[in-house]
């Protein structure tokens, strides 16, 4: 797998989806609200005891058996690494790119991707694998030893849907971001998303990052029936970073796995009190209420879950995709402006609405709608994309009789 080291723009949000058109950890979009944590903290400490094979988990056994390390620790051989790679380089984008090489290059470290290789730094370095997560904790430490301003990423990934109009998974992806000055950035990533992919993102606490480590080996856990496991982890992930809405709702899979209904619910509710568009919490709880014949709860919630997807500019993107395959390019036109009424800074969605435009004869509207999706990308190589499209549109335009 290929390691990326891309630059950013800082003044504006990546770009996302395009016309025409990738797994770390499972299960919703993050909540990038601004909520206090402290209902959530006291809703956590409202949530009953497990209950799993006779057994009964409180916090107190979470305190003793679920220790969180230090993810950023280095020992001596790291050190020794950052020092012949990185030391004496004074340039701080130098510097940056000869890391950025040691760590991935064949004859040097040769970290590779392994979507089940979790860890702090030091197991990544002398295991040399790792995940986007695990990875992100390796070069974010690696980096702050070479003296870079090196911080953890969230990365949100536009959401896609099936040609019946149901929403398929959604994969969230961390990475790390290495900021050399105010107007310049770098993101580094071991299993790197294509561009279009991308909704935006923000940075990431050490807490947060400690927080999806647990959760991480939760939902491992919880794949492995080992409910105890995955509990125990889930809480302490809610306990670093109770604002995080997805870990409310990976811990209300896991109490409805033991049938604590009661609990899965207040945990799916918690999710939607810190998000109320957060779709899998939605999901579960239609589950729930038609396991439990709640029909009219379900009933309700159903509605919101369509509400969601006719509310979600991507959606109306994707129809556009759809038309676009068919060559109706007047049906695509009409679903990106429908698409662009709901997110109109979209850098994605602006240049595809461009090529568009130009595929249905206007050129000057395409090129409009390019201009302005170059001022919006985030990506410079997304701007430079954009750029030649523009020149060869206006070429072509220079040249018309």
């Amino acid at each position: 797998m290929a390691q990326q080291l891309t630059a950013a723009c800082t003044h504006a949000a990546a770009p996302g989806r395009g016309l025409w058109s990738g797994l770390c950890l499972l299960l919703s979009l993050l909540c990038a609200g601004c909520a206090s944590n402290s209902p959530a903290l006291a809703t956590l400490a409202t949530m009953p005891a497990f209950s799993y094979q006779g057994e009964e988990l409180t916090a107190a056994d979470i305190a003793r058996r679920v220790p969180t390390p230090d993810l950023l620790a280095l020992d001596a051989d790291m050190r020794r690494f950052v020092a012949t790679y990185a030391g004496g380089i004074d340039s701080r984008r130098q510097r940056l790119h000869s890391l950025h090489r040691a760590i991935s290059g064949a004859a040097t470290l040769g970290v590779e991707y392994d979507p089940f290789a979790g860890g702090t730094a030091r197991e990544v370095f002398h295991r040399q694998s790792a995940n986007c997560l695990s990875y992100a904790n390796l070069f974010v430490a690696l980096a702050r030893e070479a003296g870079l301003d090196a911080h953890y990423q969230w990365v949100d990934v536009r959401p896609s849907w099936t040609r019946m109009g149901e929403r398929v998974a959604v994969r969230l992806h961390v990475n790390a971001v290495v900021h050399l000055s105010p107007r310049e950035q770098f993101m580094v990533d071991l299993d790197p998303l294509p561009a279009r992919d991308i909704a935006g993102s923000r940075q990431l606490g050490e807490g947060d990052a400690q927080a999806l480590h647990h959760n991480n080996i939760a939902m491992n856990a919880l794949a492995r029936e080992q409910l105890d496991q995955a509990w125990l982890h889930q809480v302490r992930a809610l306990q670093l970073s109770p604002h995080m809405a997805h870990l409310w709702v990976n811990l209300g899979v896991v109490y409805r796995r033991t049938e604590q209904y009661e609990a899965a619910e207040t945990a799916y509710l918690q999710a939607l009190d810190l998000d109320p568009w957060e779709r899998s919490a939605m999901n579960n709880l239609m589950v729930l209420y038609q396991l439990l014949g709640r029909e009219e709860e379900h009933a309700y919630w159903l509605a919101r879950v369509d509400s969601y997807r006719d509310s979600n500019p991507y959606y109306h993107a994707w129809l556009g995709d759809q038309a676009a395959e068919e060559g109706d390019w007047r049906t695509a036109r009409a679903h990106y402006q429908d698409a662009l009424d709901l997110e109109p800074g979209d850098a994605r969605l602006l240049y595809s609405t461009g090529l568009i435009y130009r595929q249905l004869g206007q050129p000057r509207a395409a090129l409009r709608y390019i201009d302005k999706a170059i001022n919006k990308a985030g990506l410079y190589r997304e701007q430079a994309l954009y750029r030649a499209e523009y020149e060869a549109i206006s070429r072509t335009m220079a040249a018309a009789p």
